[in-house]
This record gives C-alpha cells, structure tokens and sequence, in this order.
C-alpha cells in the first residue's frame, strides 16, 4: 500500500493504483451504503462535461429528453422473461412503504425498458406517432456483490435511450448510428479510442435480439465494455402492446432500441490516461483546464502579482478556457503543483515577481515529452494566444497515444486455444481468432484462458485476412471474434 503522498505503481498492482488514484484525486469516495460511492466535485465535473457532450450529440440527431420513475412495478419486470432471468440476482425491490407492505412490490430501476414501453403504448396509435426518440440522465440500481469505485456499483449515473420505430430497419440504423455517436464520443472527448462490433449470443443484453458494443482497452491490457446499443426487435412491443396503424392500415407491433453509457466511462478515462503520478485529464473534459497559481514572495509585490493573475485568467476565459486560480493563502506552490498534477488537470501556468519583470509565465504541462523539463518559460502574450491550441494539440496525443497503444497490445491471426491462452499469458489485450458461432466454444476459451468473447468486430475492425478455422479446431471459421480479459 502506497503511503498518503505515493501512489503504488501501476507495474507492481494496478488495481491498488486505480483504487489510490479515484480517492486520492478527489473523484469519488466510498458512502455508508454497501457498494454505492459518493461522486465528490471534481469527479462530478468530469461527468458534467461527458454530459453535456453527449446531449448535444443526441439532440444534434433528433433525440429528446424525459425522466421516467424510479420505481417499477414488479408485474413489469416479469413480464418479458428474458429480461427478468437476466435482472433477477441484481434486483433491489420494495416490499413496504409509509408503514404499509405495499400490494405489489416495486423494483428500484435496474434499467427503464419495461416502464417506458408501457408509456410508449399509451401514446403511439399510428405509423404518425413514430418515431419516438427519448433519452433520459439518471440513476439506476443493480445490487452487485462485488464493487469498483465507477467501474461496478450498487448505484450508478447514465444515460439510457429508448426508442419505438415502424420498420426493423429504421430500428437497426437507429441501434448503429448511436453506436458511432459512443464510438466518436469516446475517440474525440475522452481519448479512449475503442473497437466496435457485434455481441455474442451468450454476451448479448437480456432482452435484446441483437447487442453492439464498444469495447475499450486500459492500460493493463484488460478489456473495458464502455457503451451498449441495442436492437430489441419487437420483444418488449409485444408484452407491452405497443402497437400502431400503419400507412396501409394494417396493426402492428413497434420496433424498439435501448442504449447507454454510465459514470464507468470515468473509470475507463483514469485507467486509459492516468500514470505513477496519478490523473490525467483529456482537456475537452477537464472542469479546470488551466490553473494558475500565484507565487507570492512578500507584500511589497503580491497585490501586483494578483492583479496580473486575474487579468491572465480573465483573458484566457474570454478566450475560452477553463481557468482556475488556486490563492490558498494556507498551502505552499510546492503543495499546490502536487494536488493539481494529482488531480490531472493539463496545464498550470505560474506567476511569480520575476514572471512580472520579464513579462513571461511558467508553463508546466501534465504529461511532458520525454526529457523535457517540467515547465517552460513563455513570454506572456504568446501564453495566453498558444493555450486554446496547446490544450486541443494534448488532447489529440492523448488520443493517439492510446490508439497505439490498443494496436500494439492486438494480437491477430491466432489459431488454437493454445496458442490463445499463450498470448494472454504474455501480454496481449485483444486477440483476433476464427470462431464457428458455437457458445461451447466461448467456455472452452474461458476456462482456458480467463478471457471472454468481447465482439464480432465491425467491418472497420476485421482483420485483412480473416482466419479459416475455428479457435477450438472444430471445423472452419464462421466469423472473425475478439477476446480479452475483461472487467
């Protein structure tokens, strides 16, 4: 265990390391509710910025907002028995309130498919009413045994869409374009370039007919499921009547998806990013992407020193920056610089008496090249113009770095569960194989391997040559897959 001030390194336990990083940055912290956390401020802000992101991405393609209860009569969950078989151990249900056992229990929403297309039923007669295409920001519940701060608890934040379409087409395009919304979300806003592609039947959503997933990898080579979209087919239609007139007057059932992303996406940022020393923030979703801290030596120049601070920080905003002034009279700059570094945020930018004389700031950089010096001096005009573009020139290396960084650890062209488990024994993130489409198949590779089918990777995603035999040796490929370790 690392010392209040050290973190351990990620090469001896990453798990300790990611545990140190989520408490000792500030992002969450354990409640007094098994398995539930406390988002604190800073953890808060980063989840803001993916929000508010995301919603104008939804909105940009016709989705809009509601808020559905939190509770759900039991009677609901039952009703589409795929989805209670694979809800059921993590239900958390209400069996009493307002001193009375209540008549039917109420589940504390594990996902809302099932209250929504109750709704949706109420309000779609014809082929006009459609489509309907709702997101909503909220809370859900599933009472997992064993947790991770963001990446698995009791409670969590998300999004979840719902959508009800005339045509299985209209559906499927709806379940793929938001697929590419989670894809170019995670590439362009949090640095965590993931692969697309098709679940597994034995990996799918319960409930759904078809499942698509974005899969991204962290840095100790483990597979992280970052998004879902699903194509529900007519399943939920049936069991809630969600039926309409079509154009030729004809009834029928409504096509619907579901999709969503949660707070595990904060996870995803810190393992994919973060280093010995602890966060890093992309810019695009730091809540503070430059602070400045004053370094006052005397009272003969601290009004001076301030009263540049301010008019640099006023400037940078007006150019659209983030800025914070850290004028804690009670902490050292040493003190400072560590907590910020810790917390992750890109740039911090120093003004100190000598800065005043020379017209120049100190500039430090969260992540530096290598032999770089920790901070720079720059004149400061050229300071406040380069800022804007220093923090996009960041956010784009974090993105490359680890989109080398997943095609460095991708192991293709495997051809035995053999040679499988070897792979993973010496590294390998995601590896590549020929499957014949038979589940045994994927227990085999577990038992084996402790790694699972992760997807049927995306046309973008597939191997030049895909392999023409199956991993098990049983007879020719069917279709490429991608496995991993997972969390």
């Amino acid at each position: 265990m690392a010392d209040d001030k050290s973190l351990t390194p990620r090469s001896e336990d990453f798990a300790s390391w990611y545990n140190e990083v989520v408490l000792k940055a500030e992002l969450a912290d354990y409640s007094p509710v098994r398995g539930s956390m406390v988002i604190r401020p800073w953890g808060y802000g980063i989840w803001e910025n993916m929000q508010q992101a995301l919603d104008r991405m939804f909105k940009e393609t016709g989705h809009e907002n509601a808020y559905f209860p939190l509770l759900i009569p039991m009677s609901f969950i039952q009703k589409e028995k795929d989805h209670i078989e694979g809800f059921a151990p993590e239900l958390a249900v209400v069996t009493e309130a307002g001193g009375k056992v209540l008549e039917e229990p109420l589940v504390i929403r594990p996902t809302s498919e099932t209250i929504i297309y109750h709704m949706y039923a109420k309000w779609v007669q014809s082929y006009r009413d459609l489509p309907i295409l709702m997101n909503q920001w909220a809370n859900v519940m599933r009472w997992e045994l064993r947790t991770r701060l963001f990446l698995r608890t009791a409670e969590f934040l998300w999004q979840e869409g719902h959508t009800a379409h005339a045509t299985a087409d209209e559906a499927e395009a709806e379940t793929l374009g938001i697929l590419q919304i989670y894809r170019t979300f995670m590439e362009d806003w949090i640095c965590m370039p993931p692969i697309t592609g098709l679940k597994t039947e034995s990996e799918k959503f319960a409930g759904a007919v078809r499942s698509y997933a974005c899969e991204a990898l962290m840095q100790d080579n483990k597979a992280l499921q970052a998004g879902t979209s699903h194509f529900l087919g007519q399943n939920f239609s049936k069991q809630f009547d969600l039926k309409f007139q079509s154009e030729e007057g004809r009834e029928e059932y409504a096509y619907n998806t579901s999709w969503g992303v949660s707070t595990r996406l904060i996870g995803g940022m810190v393992m994919t990013h973060g280093d010995d020393d602890g966060l890093i923030v992309p810019p695009r979703l730091a809540p503070t992407q430059v602070v400045i801290v004053p370094i006052t030596r005397g009272d003969d120049t601290r009004s001076a020193v301030l009263e540049k601070v301010d008019e640099v920080a006023g400037r940078l905003r007006a150019a659209g920056v983030r800025v914070k002034v850290d004028g804690r009279d009670h902490l050292s700059p040493g003190a400072k610089f560590y907590e910020w570094e810790r917390k992750g945020v890109p740039y911090r930018l120093e003004i100190g008496p000598k800065d005043l004389e020379k017209g120049s700031v100190a500039l430090a950089r969260r992540v530096r090249p290598e032999g770089a010096k920790r901070k720079e001096f720059v004149p400061e005009e050229e300071a406040i113009e380069t800022l804007p573009a220093r923090l996009e020139a960041f956010q784009d290396e974090l993105r490359e770095t680890a989109r080398a960084r997943r095609e460095e650890n991708t192991v293709r062209g495997v051809g035995s569960i053999g040679e499988l488990a070897e792979a993973f024994e010496a590294g390998a993130g995601f590896v590549y194989t020929g499957w014949n489409g038979d589940p045994a198949v994927e227990e085999q590779v577990k038992e084996a391997t402790k790694a699972t089918s992760r997807v049927i990777p995306s046309e973008e995603f597939r191997s030049p040559r895909v392999p023409e035999r199956c991993v098990s040796g049983d007879g020719p490929a069917a279709m490429e897959v991608v496995w991993a370790r997972a969390y």
